[in-house]
């Protein structure tokens, strides 16, 4: 135990000295804190930010269209239609010759056989396949309400429900699904899960590699055992990752309250406490498995370079739900995110984007949790296995075959 403390403790000295890290740590905040600073000050009182505001704020002009109803459906306009949106025109001709003088933007052509085939043709004077259709939801209606001899009432309920009240049993606040944060919530979480394991692992991997190659690995297993030279790399590389994790979060906290900027997300958006001591697991528990399978990447490749190229070996399951998560995110609780919150090498990111999204079983979160604990204790003992024959296997250059029969104890 010791002598994993020792190694724990080396670790943490040895990356506090490398100023990559120390900058990664605290010079990106302060550098976000400066900028935020002095964005600040130069907003302050500034008549072009009014300006851009205004532009930005106020209404699109909207161009006024024509109409030609050959099909003689409209016989009135709604009152509630804001006069000088749509003009009515005899016949085509008449309505072209408006538009060639800028009376009207466009218009629309109603044919004869609207009532069969439900055709409209809308002519305008440029060519823009990104522009919008003008006033055609102004048409509709108007179409609507002839169509169903001048009841507005009616025409209005036609496209739903004037209010929907939802009603669910559960005591838990439910989630309105046209928010936006209903999907970003969950994204946000997931690209931060998998970037904190992936960045804390990748410690891991150029400690390993670099000692192999300064041969100062070989010289600390004359020493240490190799599981007590692993773990005391995983954990001391893991509280720096996390403590990294720490500063970058709470800098960003202090920054909007600096800034009077606070979050009021609705409470069915507002994560639990029970959400941070679950992400705290899967953090360590995920961040011990990857970091094991990239030290053994780095116990038998020859050098950081061939390293790197082959992590994507490693890292290939944690991306799949990177791949997947529009299918997670809109069905949280779904049979392939189900299987992908249980994997315990995809576990790490999917549970955590469906706590994210509520509503999943307790003994599903537990199962995953004792699953990944036990394919991090298998995972750290098989690659220990690979240090007691990294020496034989130095100089070779990376292949799969090799890895995994390494993993399997069979080299």
């Amino acid at each position: 135990m010791n002598k994993t403390l020792l190694v724990l403790k080396h670790e943490i000295i040895t990356i506090l000295s490398r100023p990559s890290f120390l900058f990664a740590m605290f010079g990106i905040p302060i550098i976000g804190a400066a900028v935020f600073m002095i964005a600040g000050q130069l907003n302050k009182g500034n008549p072009a930010q009014n300006v851009l505001t205004q532009l930005i704020s106020s209404p699109q002009t909207t161009l006024a269209e024509g109409y030609v109803d050959q099909s003689g459906i409209i016989k009135e306009i709604p009152a509630s239609v804001q006069t000088g949106l749509l003009f009515a025109f005899p016949d085509e001709a008449s309505a072209s010759q408006a538009m060639v003088d800028g009376k009207i933007s466009g218009y629309y052509i109603i044919p004869p056989d609207y009532l069969q085939k439900g055709n409209i043709n809308y002519i305008r004077p440029d060519f823009n396949p990104l522009g919008s259709s003008g006033q055609s939801a102004l048409l509709d209606w108007i179409l609507q309400v002839n169509l169903l001899a001048g009841d507005t009432q009616l025409a209005t309920l036609i496209n739903g429900p004037k209010n929907l009240e939802k009603v669910s049993l559960s005591p838990a606040p439910q989630r309105d699904e046209s928010n936006m944060l209903t999907f970003f919530l969950p994204y946000a979480v997931t690209m931060l899960f998998y970037i904190i394991i992936l960045s804390a692992a990748s410690l891991l991997l150029s400690s390993v590699t670099k000692e192999k190659e300064s041969r100062v690995l070989e010289i600390l297993l004359l020493s240490v055992t190799p599981r007590q030279l692993l773990t005391g790399k995983i954990v001391g590389l893991g509280l720096l990752g996390l403590v990294q994790t720490i500063v970058w979060v709470g800098t960003g906290r202090i920054l909007l309250a600096r800034s009077g900027t606070t979050f009021n997300l609705p409470i069915a958006f507002q994560l639990p406490p029970s959400f941070l001591i679950w992400g705290l697991i899967f953090f360590l528990l995920g961040y011990a498995v990857y970091a094991s399978l990239m030290a053994g990447l780095g116990a038998l490749v020859p050098n950081l370079r061939e390293a790197s190229q082959a992590t994507i070996l490693v890292i290939f399951p944690l991306i799949i739900p990177i791949f997947l998560i529009s299918v997670l995110i809109e069905d949280p609780h779904g049979l392939l995110a189900t299987i992908l919150s249980l994997f315990p090498l995809t576990s790490p990111v999917a549970m955590m984007t469906r706590l994210s999204a509520g509503g999943v079983p307790f003994w599903q979160t537990l199962l995953a949790a004792v699953l990944l604990v036990i394919t991090a204790v298998l995972v750290v003992r098989a690659v220990a296995r690979m240090f007691h024959a990294q020496s034989l296997l130095s100089g070779q250059s990376f292949n799969r075959k090799m890895f995994f029969n390494a993993l399997l104890g069979k080299s």
